[in-house]
């Protein structure tokens, strides 16, 4: 039986009582928007918003003597110190989809319900407009929305142990505390769930990138070019896009393969089921090392013996649709990337029929 996407809809067991706003940083556009929000969900629905601390730090809200009362109600957090996974009933970000990529980065495990305003740039990923958040806010809360779930991927990076390691005692170079870090005799092992894709590329290096994709545990292929990305349908119309790979449903279970510039005139883009298990390593001829970065965040060199295994993640991360997930995502193509955005030919009139 196949699921149709419509048929997901958001449901409460309980009515929420707490709500994760999200806010892009150092945007003062956003500032009385995300003061509209926070006094609307603290004084009529009562709800416990959590902010992060670096949002209450920004100057126009610091000192803003109205909104301290308000500010006093706050939850806070800072990211990679503190744990709020278990006391979130729901997600609103304010932003472009950097913002939507940042909440996902939040929750390595279970994903909240995710309602994402288009105050960004881009805004694929934003289906919501502004205007009227107070009645949007109010359906997600009564649980009237549907829903997409967005495959995530499951990352892990196992890394031999050098003693120049970027990880030392638990504490990564820009000094965050690397809670999902493992050690094995001689091995560092490192997770990480990603929303968009998984991108390893040449670096700063002036040779090609040379590296073996393995597809539960065969060699499939080596990359020989700029790099590879491995994207999920969601990731399909980021990067991927722009690489020359096809646009994939976000309710479509399937992983993408998409090389970066290659040399050779045969590589494609491949689709491959959602599921199965890839692993990157090095090719032990390769002239340099390479790089990975999930997300675009948390770059990190790959060195011979290192490898990066892939595979669908549990996890998922269900994003809140204004209308329903088929017509929210041909609406974000038109929108966004004027897909399909043409003049229309003209037809004939009825002289030059006859």
């Amino acid at each position: 039986h196949i699921q149709d996407p419509a048929s997901q809809r958001l449901t409460w067991n309980k009515p929420p009582k707490s709500v994760l706003v999200i806010k892009k940083i150092r945007d003062a556009s956003l500032l009385q928007p995300f003061k509209e929000l926070c006094v609307y969900l603290t004084e009529e629905n009562n709800m416990i918003v959590y902010v992060e601390k670096k949002v209450l730090e920004d100057p126009a809200i610091a000192n803003d003597e109205n909104f301290g009362p308000v500010k006093k109600k706050f939850c806070t957090f800072r990211e990679d110190y503190d744990d709020i996974s278990n006391q979130i009933d729901f997600i609103i970000c304010l932003g472009g989809d950097g913002t939507l990529l940042y909440a996902s980065s939040l929750f390595q495990g279970s994903v909240p319900p995710v309602m994402a305003f288009h105050l960004g740039s881009l805004g694929f990923l934003t289906p919501f407009n502004f205007e009227n958040f107070q009645s949007q806010v109010t359906q997600v809360i009564e649980g009237n929305a549907a829903l997409v779930l967005r495959s995530r991927l499951k990352v892990k990076v196992v890394k031999e142990h050098r003693d120049k390691s970027s990880v030392q005692n638990g504490i990564e170079e820009n000094g965050v505390v690397s809670a999902n870090l493992e050690k094995e005799v001689g091995k560092q092992i490192m997770q990480y769930q990603v929303l968009n894709e998984v991108v390893v590329d040449r670096g700063p290096s002036s040779y090609l990138s040379n590296v073996d994709v393995f597809l539960d545990g065969h060699l499939i292929t080596t990359v020989q070019g700029d790099g590879v990305i491995v994207s999920t349908p969601t990731g399909s119309t980021a990067y991927a896009a722009a690489a020359g790979a096809s646009m994939i449903h976000p309710n479509v279970p399937a992983i993408m393969i998409t090389p970066i510039c290659p040399h050779s005139l045969s590589f494609r883009p491949i689709v491959v089921p959602a599921g199965v298990e890839l692993k990157i390593m090095l090719s032990p001829d390769a002239r340099n090392t390479a790089w990975v970065s999930f997300d675009g965040r948390k770059r990190q060199e790959i060195c011979h013996g290192d490898s990066i295994s892939i595979t669908t993640s549990c996890y998922p991360l269900p994003s809140i649709c204004v209308r329903d997930p088929v017509s929210d995502w041909f609406e974000s193509l038109a929108q966004c990337l004027h897909w399909n955005v043409r003049k229309k030919q003209n037809n004939f009139g009825v002289e030059e029929e006859e």
